[in-house]
């Protein structure tokens, strides 16, 4: 039977939507130039935990694996949403984003220090406030949360 058949399919789906958002921030980071401001870093995070958290379920038949995925997805999603919010109508007004929730988080994690060319938030929230193709960048983050979300709540209703 495949994997769509499964369910574990959808999964997989969003395993790799995550996967291409932070390979899409990596590249305008380290090939357009954009450097993160530590919300931009904390969606990454996110985008990787929610990842992570569907790879079982994408690659395991256990039905509760499934419903644990999705229901982690889901959450992780709904937090996304809110860092993009804060991002653009708070933190994008601010010149500094030092000190905030998504600073100590990322200072707490120590992932910032592991693996800075990924972590590690390089700009103010003020400069990090720029446009891709005439669309505030938090945006886009926020439309994929929106996606996850919406294929989380679908997965959890059973589809």
């Amino acid at each position: 039977m495949s994997p769509w058949r499964e369910g574990r399919g959808p999964f997989a789906a969003i395993a790799l939507l995550c996967a291409a958002a932070v390979a899409l921030a990596l590249y305008t980071q380290h090939g357009l130039g954009m450097m993160p401001c530590p919300w931009c870093v904390l969606q990454r995070l996110v985008f990787v935990v929610i990842a992570l958290v569907v790879l079982p379920a994408a690659l395991l038949p256990q039905r509760g694996l499934r419903k644990g995925g999705a229901l982690l997805a889901a959450t992780l999603a709904v937090a996304g949403i809110a860092a993009a919010l804060y991002q653009h109508f708070v933190a994008a007004a601010s010149a500094s984003c030092n000190l905030t929730l998504a600073d100590r988080i990322l200072s707490a994690s120590g992932l910032d220090e592991a693996w800075p060319q990924v972590f590690a938030p390089w700009a103010s929230c003020a400069d990090a406030a720029v446009r891709l193709l005439g669309v505030p960048y938090e945006f886009y983050s926020l439309a994929l949360f929106v996606a996850v979300a919406l294929a989380a709540a679908w997965l959890l209703r059973g589809r």
